[in-house]
């Protein structure tokens, strides 16, 4: 493995850190919620800012994958959700969205996948939070990405969940092995069928971000009215959050910083598509891409979420899953 697929790697994963960070203190917000409080969000408006279950989930399903790699079944997935979330003493369970907690109630019902993905948020894009390692993994094989993140989320999601997670892992492996915003974009929506909310999604998405201008409010506005339901309550619904993920990253022609803080600035479930735009855009340019300040306020997870993630990096997890010889890095 080469140095600049290894920075792309860190870039993918601390993109996602960094954007789950950046839009966990606007999750659930509307825009002019964000702007009364805050302006605009140009950074972190916390002092000590952290992520939140989406890159805890992240880790997880790295590790999994770094442990098993293309031979990865549902029976795999299965028992580490039992070994490290299921069959632990819960405690405080904050910050899990409602994908999660079916589930956990399904696993510890005694139900095996896919019975335990039957749940009401089956939709939720519980799945594309922690999709970002598989395209990290399968480089410039997006179909092989997208392969590997469905049996993962078999245990937790069907349907359009599925799609969310498909969509973000194969526009991964598109971003690390080179392609531009328009590859990343193509590889995603091949990874998806034409005819789902999720397609649909991210096609009104990216051709509202085509045509929007660059003023940041009005951009931001054009995404978001293409693709959000009005009204609906569920912010976690994952064909819209990966669609205004998508809309953000093309918007911004896939440049790191503007990607992520307008995913921040449209507001609804923030941090998730802050996230995928941060991994998207760090897969694409690499971490060298992201502001230094914001990569050194990512650290070692809290286990706010999950306790057995407490104390995981991030960066750990890049490097688990690209290993390369040290003497190919730069001086």
């Amino acid at each position: 493995m080469d140095w600049t697929a290894c920075d792309r790697a860190r870039g993918a994963l601390l993109g996602l850190a960094v954007g789950d960070a950046l839009g966990a203190p606007a999750e659930n917000m509307r825009p002019s919620e964000i702007r009364r409080r805050w302006g605009r969000i140009e950074g972190f408006v916390t002092d000590n800012p952290a992520g939140t279950d989406d890159t805890e989930y992240a880790i997880f399903s790295g590790l999994l994958l770094a442990r098993h790699g293309s031979a990865l079944t549902v029976a795999h997935v299965e028992k580490a959700w039992h070994h490290w979330i299921a069959d632990l003493d819960e405690g405080p369970f904050r910050g899990a969205g409602f994908s999660e907690r079916g589930t956990l109630e399904n696993l510890r019902r005694g139900l095996a996948a896919p019975i335990t993905a039957q749940h009401r948020h089956a939709w939720s894009d519980g799945l594309a939070i922690r999709a970002a390692p598989f395209g990290v993994f399968a480089a410039g094989s997006p179909r092989e990405a997208a392969r590997l993140v469905a049996v993962d989320g078999c245990v937790s999601h069907d349907g359009e969940g599925i799609y969310g997670g498909q969509a973000v892992a194969a526009g991964v492996a598109a971003a690390m092995a080179g392609a531009g915003p328009a590859g990343v974009i193509g590889a995603a929506l091949s990874a998806v069928p034409l005819d789902s909310w999720t397609s649909r999604s991210m096609r009104r998405a990216v051709v509202a971000a085509e045509r929007a201008g660059t003023d940041p409010l009005g951009r931001e506005r054009t995404v978001r009215s293409a693709v959000v339901v009005g009204g609906y309550p569920w912010t976690d619904l994952a064909p819209e959050a990966v669609g205004l993920a998508f809309g953000a990253f093309a918007a911004a022609r896939g440049d790191f910083r503007t990607s992520v803080l307008t995913a921040v600035n449209m507001g609804r479930d923030a941090d998730t598509t802050a996230a995928v735009a941060g991994a998207l855009a760090g897969a694409m340019s690499g971490a060298t891409a992201i502001p230094p300040d914001w990569a050194a306020a990512i650290g070692p997870v809290r286990g706010s979420c999950l306790p057995s993630m407490r104390g995981y990096h991030v960066l750990d997890i890049a490097d688990l899953l690209t290993p390369y010889d040290d003497t190919e890095a730069p001086s």
